[in-house]
């Protein structure tokens, strides 16, 4: 909320500064006593009224930043007042008849000198202010006025502020390269740079300018600004997201969107509303186009759609033609991506791409989805209304590295919303989709091929959110998931028992089916050596123990390697710390009774 002073425009507030600044120069005048003292403060808010004249002719436009020029005021809003007030006791002749008047005239002198040096320490100020608007030269006033000598950064985040609202391009990009690497040092920083609202400026630059550097600049500058949800809010509520959105969608060269990509997982990884507004834009769309801008889908989209194009650029240059007939895009309604005729053309044509700049291109679009999917029901569905799913496969196929990663970590948050939302898991995972198939087919082989752990572990978990979709013929997911049991590696075979969990229990349609095979591919035998040693994972080994007492506890595995025994000894201790899994443990350890003296 705007403060009282800031409710007023900067004309007004300085207006009201020369008003009470010539009441003082008035009162001082017309002292008889101190006469001295009242002619040097009158002397100095002299000076003070030619300075604030100065400031006040200037062209107070949107391109004037008046942020410091609040802070001088502010404080002359304190100092004026109490002057004139002093001035004023002043008028009458002082007496020495007595000890109380000697000692209150001594009390007045040095009132009267601290405001006269508090004024005088203003006009410093502000003669700072004018070297800092003048716009003529351009250069940054890195001098310290004596409201900033504690702080230098607060100097110099206004110097760099201005020349944002005032400069040519080239200094604001320098502006802007100085204040991203200010805001990097601590959060002190960044949280002076957003109070001194610099977050506008910086997205102006970002919107209005044509060159790579200074769009670099702007965008690097709010990407280490929006290092909590609070800043990234800020940054959203200046219509920052609208902004990133659409000079995505002009396509710029590739090392600027880059930082626009970078600026869109900063922002969508740290809040769910921000997620939901870069949805909103459409967001989506555009990084699928750059992640895939390389990948061939001729088979498996001839599978899908055969009367498709076949490729992710077939399908840019495709939107490209339909764009340039006036017709909406390959993707429906939405705005169609601007290949041409815009303010980047020139400058594409002057940059020659390097294959590192594109690597780093498509990982960034990897993560952006990544976060912009986690959690986000919205987002997921319009990630599936375009070919990501094939994208995604393809990639996680061919490539290695942070991109594969990434890739991966979206299908694994894919999945996990999938998990969450029946309809949605029916319409993106149907068991008969090529898509779906793709992607299965490289979980699959990333388990199979035990794969490093960094990348075993999505896996698992999107096969595990996955459990519904399969069929209980599907049985070649879970030799590979039981094989895992016995890996090294703790925390992969905490996963593997959760995903097998999701898939035994009694909310999925086919756990009798899955419970079978899990039997069948020895998974008893691990299971028991699981709850035995592996600690951090003995929950999830009993409730796999138990979900397959329950449903096929007649099978000789379980007597094979005395599971009753196993629960009635080794699972005491977890039940203890677990006591919902009591009515479990017991229906488990009835059924197995059961069938043993059934044998």
């Amino acid at each position: 909320m705007a403060t009282e002073e800031e409710e007023i425009s900067i004309q007004e507030d300085l207006s009201l500064k020369i008003k009470l600044s010539n009441r003082l120069v008035l009162s001082a005048k017309e002292a008889e006593s101190f006469k001295s003292e009242c002619s040097e403060l009158a002397l100095h808010t002299t000076q003070l009224i030619e300075h604030l004249l100065s400031l006040a002719r200037r062209d107070t436009t949107a391109t004037f930043y008046d942020r410091p020029i609040r802070r001088v005021t502010a404080e002359l809003s304190k100092i004026l007042p109490r002057a004139i007030r002093l001035a004023r006791r002043c008028k009458h002749k002082k007496s020495a008849k007595n000890v109380l008047r000697h000692v209150f005239s001594v009390s007045v002198s040095a009132d009267i000198e601290k405001v006269s040096a508090q004024i005088k320490s203003s006009i410093a100020d502000l003669k700072w202010l004018v070297s800092l608007h003048d716009c003529t030269s351009g250069s940054v006033n890195l001098s310290l006025p004596p409201m900033a000598c504690n702080d230098p950064i607060l100097a110099w985040v206004w110097s760099y502020i201005a020349v944002l609202h005032m400069g040519s391009v080239k200094e604001r990009t320098d502006a802007a390269q100085e204040l991203a690497a200010i805001a990097l040092i601590n959060d002190r920083n960044k949280k002076i740079i957003i109070e001194e609202n610099g977050i506008a400026p910086l997205l102006k630059l970002l919107k209005e300018s044509v060159t790579c550097e200074s769009q670099i600049a702007a965008a690097s500058a709010l990407f280490n600004l929006g290092n909590s949800p609070e800043r990234v809010w800020l940054i959203a509520n200046d219509h920052g997201i609208s902004i990133i959105v659409k000079l995505l969608l002009e396509m710029p060269p590739m090392s600027v969107q880059v930082v626009l990509v970078n600026l869109v997982w900063r922002m969508a990884d740290l809040d769910d509303g921000v997620r939901e507004e870069f949805g909103r834009e459409n967001v989506v769309r555009p990084l699928v186009v750059l992640l895939g801008m390389d990948v061939v889908l001729d088979e498996l989209v001839k599978k899908e759609e055969p009367r498709r194009t076949t490729s992710m650029h077939s399908l840019v240059l495709m939107n490209r033609q339909i764009t340039g007939n006036g017709s909406n895009g390959v993707y429906g309604n939405s705005k169609s991506l601007n290949y041409g005729g815009n303010r980047w053309e020139k400058e594409r044509e002057k940059v020659v791409e390097s294959p590192e700049v594109k690597l780093k291109l498509k990982e960034s679009c990897a993560m952006a989805l990544w976060k912009l999917v986690k959690g986000n029901l919205s987002n997921s569905k319009k990630i599936m209304e375009t070919k990501a799913l094939l994208v995604l496969a393809k990639i996680i196929e061919k490539e290695k590295g942070e991109l594969q990663f990434n890739c991966l970590m979206t299908v694994m948050e894919l999945a996990a919303v999938a998990e969450c939302h029946g309809d949605f898991r029916r319409m993106a995972f149907k068991p008969n989709s090529p898509a779906a198939k793709a992607i299965l087919d490289q979980l699959l082989r990333m388990i199979i091929e035990n794969a490093d752990t960094q990348l075993l572990i999505p896996a698992i978990k999107a096969i595990g959110c996955l459990a519904r979709t399969f069929p209980a013929r599907e049985t070649r997911i879970i030799e590979p998931l039981v094989s895992l049991l016995g890996n090294v590696d703790k925390d992969v075979v905490r996963e593997v028992a959760i995903a097998l969990v999701k898939f035994v229990c009694p909310d999925n349609f086919n756990h009798v089916e899955h419970s079978k095979a899990v039997v069948e591919f020895n998974g008893v035998s691990k299971l028991v050596t699981l709850v035995k040693t592996n600690y951090g994972s003995q929950l999830y080994g009993l409730l796999l123990l138990c979900y397959l007492a329950m449903h096929v506890g007649n099978s000789k595995a379980f007597e094979q390697v005395q599971v009753l025994s196993v629960l009635d000894g080794d699972a005491h201790d977890t039940l203890a710390q677990y006591p919902d899994l009591s009515e479990l443990f017991a229906k488990a350890r009835h059924h197995l009774t059961l069938f043993k003296s059934e044998a």
